[in-house]
């Protein structure tokens, strides 16, 4: 390995341990940077009397009947870690009140997310609110990490902090902008852009490739956007078909559009997958006239859109098994319901997701022709850059070797 590698491999790791530490600095901080001081009084999530607390003993073990249900449950003797009351003992049931999870049981030194509070009488009582699962989390991101690398090398590393990008542009930039009352979908286009334009770079490198992926991205955006535009004023979505838009209305305390709210959410939302289907589209183009330099403009843009008409077909199908994954209990409530699906289609939670997944499914779609004949463009009319060539794509990448840019 030369010196300039040994420089260049030392730079990679020090910007991914930077980068996964501005995440984990971002997660904790994250109500801060998006302007808890304008929202005070407000909370959706763990009061200040929730804290952590460790599980020092297992007083007791059995099984209790619930309802129509029969369950084990434990007596726990835990000892607070933080708060008003840290270092405070007290015991507490899991799965005497609430249902209990099968499989999952406590151990001595396990750690969970307890309530504590004074009674009239001055007793300080606790009950379980929560697992703690940081750790978990950690194991889940470190493996993450560990394989992203082993896999996809200098690749791997670049993609990485490309998703710290993307997180630090969603939580400075999208979500600060849109709760001071800009319009969502501006924001939302803007941002996806400047983190997708980020991710691309960084991942690929300045060639003519990642030029055709970026512009195309671009276009395919602004194209997605006007089509959920249309589709969900077709449709009349008013933006309050779910609880979180009725709570973000009483705690906001500036005007938000909420029907922008959703367009931008459907651009977002249909970005990764988006990523995933320029970047593949651009470099089919390039590499289909890399193996055969003589073929004009019309006949590399039918080979590569004979791949994109097979990879958008995957594309849309994974997309709509996202959605259909994640809407799983809401799919299985209304089963148990035994109303009629052209019924159940007009509430306005589900439309919204209909719109979301078929909207997001076109803006696939028209991504592909729009990728394809750019980046055709680009490989075929190179040499019309002259000057500007060198500058655009310092790789070479037609006439250099072949290996990456960094």
């Amino acid at each position: 390995m030369t010196s300039h590698s040994k420089l260049f491999t030392t730079l990679a790791i020090a910007l991914v341990i930077l980068a996964t530490g501005i995440v984990f600095w971002l997660i904790p901080n994250f109500s801060k940077i998006a302007g808890e001081s304008s929202y005070e009084g407000y909370s959706i999530g763990f009061g200040d009397d929730t804290v952590k607390a460790r599980v020092l003993d297992i007083l007791e073990e059995g099984t209790t009947q619930l309802g129509n249900q029969t369950q084990p449950y434990q007596i726990l003797l835990i000892k607070v870690q933080e708060g008003t009351y840290i270092g405070q003992l007290l015991e507490i049931d899991y799965g005497l009140r609430q249902i209990r999870p099968p499989g999952l049981s406590f151990r001595p030194g396990d750690q969970l997310m307890v309530t504590v509070g004074q009674q009239p009488d001055g007793t300080i009582t606790g009950y379980f609110t929560d697992y703690i699962r940081t750790q978990s989390l950690l194991w889940l991101f470190g493996t993450f990490v560990v394989f992203s690398v082993a896999i996809s090398g200098w690749k791997g590393i670049r993609s990485l902090i490309g998703l710290c990008i993307s997180l630090i542009v969603i939580i400075y930039f999208v979500i600060p902008q849109i709760l001071a009352g800009k319009d969502p979908v501006l924001i939302s286009i803007s941002g996806a852009f400047i983190l997708m334009t980020a991710t691309l770079y960084i991942t690929y490198g300045w060639t003519l490739k990642t030029h055709a992926a970026v512009t195309g991205t671009l276009i395919s955006l602004i194209v997605t956007g006007l089509l959920a535009n249309f589709f969900v004023t077709l449709t009349r979505l008013t933006g309050f078909g779910s609880e979180d838009a009725l709570f973000l209305i009483q705690q906001s305390q500036s005007t938000i559009n909420m029907r922008g709210l959703v367009l931008g959410g459907m651009l977002i939302g249909a970005l990764g997958v988006l990523d995933d289907l320029v970047i593949t589209q651009a470099s089919a183009v390039f590499e289909l006239y890399y193996a055969d330099p003589e073929q004009g403009v019309k006949k590399l843009f039918r080979s590569a859109m004979r791949i994109g008409q097979d990879h958008v077909a995957a594309t849309v199908n994974t997309l709509v098994l996202a959605y259909a994954g994640a809407a799983l209990p809401t799919l299985l409530l209304f089963t148990i319901s035994g109303e009629q699906f052209a019924y159940l289609i007009n509430f306005e939670f589900v439309t919204e997701e209909i719109v979301r997944t078929l909207v997001g499914s076109l803006g696939l779609i028209a991504a592909v022709p729009i990728t394809t004949l750019l980046a055709g463009l680009l490989a075929t009319q190179r040499s019309r850059l002259g000057r500007l060539l060198p500058i655009l794509d310092p790789t070479n990448y037609f006439n250099g070797p072949r290996h990456s840019p960094f």
